[in-house]
């Protein structure tokens, strides 16, 4: 009777354990807006749930570059009683943490964001390493001193740089901040020309001709939406655009050197793995994906007058013809 007894019971563990794996979870994804770097994040994530044996029930939203919109979809995530919440991009992540603190029956709930330049200056955590609360995730913070070496090595006697971006974004705004530093340092001046909405992108790229000696747009998901209007100014200018994210290579810019964001996307999941599995947000340090790519189009270089050095030919990633 007792081999019987424990044959049932080792029966009973094994239908409990399966159960538990085959468990449906419900995660609510806000993402700010559609395009190339965050579609992947958003594709990593789940091939690394899926490939790893995690059922889910997604509810995905997509604000399109719009703040209020982001608003009403970090309040509508709060009815939906996930098991996770999952916010692409900084603006994204503000407004469901904002609505996630509104909430008191989503207490406990976990959120991870991703692709958040700096999610400390956007008041997501306190700490990178303890962020408290339930709130954690992955950052793209770039080094930007290598993406400001990189545009030099294209532009050597560079002397104004245009950056582009959306003052309204937190991640921009520390990203600016940043680069302003470097170049100090490096012996180059700043001059902003910022939008609001994508609509703006084509006019502030005009302002910056027969200003500046070079652009660079950092990881601003207003200005990246729309940066054909901008490769378009650049290219009928002689004037060298390059960016921080590397999806944007493709699509005109000289170059980049930024993350594989389907990579960065897998790096959530896996995340997110362990969070279902029982870590605690509040414990689980913020994460940085850190191997840099540098990617060239050789096509926009000549249709914006710059000539590609050979060491940075020689050592790209990618290299579009």
């Amino acid at each position: 009777m007792k081999r019987f007894a424990l044959v049932a019971a080792v029966i009973a563990a094994l239908v409990a354990v399966s159960t538990a794996q085959a468990k449906t979870v419900t995660i609510s994804v806000s993402q700010f807006v559609e395009h190339p770097a965050l579609d992947a994040v958003l594709k990593g994530f789940q091939d690394d749930l899926k490939e790893n044996g995690v059922e889910v029930l997604y509810h995905i939203h997509n604000a399109q570059a719009n703040m209020a919109t982001a608003g009403q979809i970090g309040t509508q995530i709060m009815s939906e009683n996930p098991d996770l919440i999952v916010a692409i991009a900084t603006p994204s992540a503000q407004t469901c943490a904002q609505a996630l603190k509104k909430a008191p029956h989503m207490k406990g709930v976990p959120m991870l964001f991703t692709a958040v330049t700096d999610p400390v200056a956007a008041g997501l955590v306190d700490d990178l390493q303890h962020p408290g609360g339930s709130i954690t995730g992955v950052s793209d913070m770039l080094p930007l001193e290598r993406h400001m070496e990189m545009v030099r090595a294209f532009v050597p006697g560079l002397r104004k740089l245009g950056v582009m971006y959306n003052s309204g974004e937190a991640n921009s705004r520390s990203s600016v901040k940043l680069i302003r530093e470097v170049g100090q340092q490096l012996g180059f001046e700043v001059v902003d020309a910022t939008v609001s909405k994508t609509s703006e992108v084509y006019q502030a790229a005009k302002s910056l001709v027969g200003r500046v000696e070079a652009v660079f747009v950092p990881t601003d998901n207003t200005v990246v939406e729309s940066l054909e209007s901008a490769v378009k100014v650049f290219s009928e200018s002689d004037l060298p655009l390059f960016c921080a994210d590397v999806d944007s290579v493709r699509r005109g810019a000289v170059a980049a050197m930024g993350f594989d964001y389907y990579r960065h996307g897998r790096q959530t999941g896996a995340m997110a793995r362990r969070i279902f599995a029982g870590s605690l947000p509040a414990d689980t340090p913020v994460e940085m994906q850190e191997e840099l790519q540098l990617h060239i189009n050789l096509q926009a270089a000549e249709a914006m007058a710059v000539p590609v050095p050979d060491a940075l030919r020689q050592r790209a990633d990618k290299i579009y013809e």
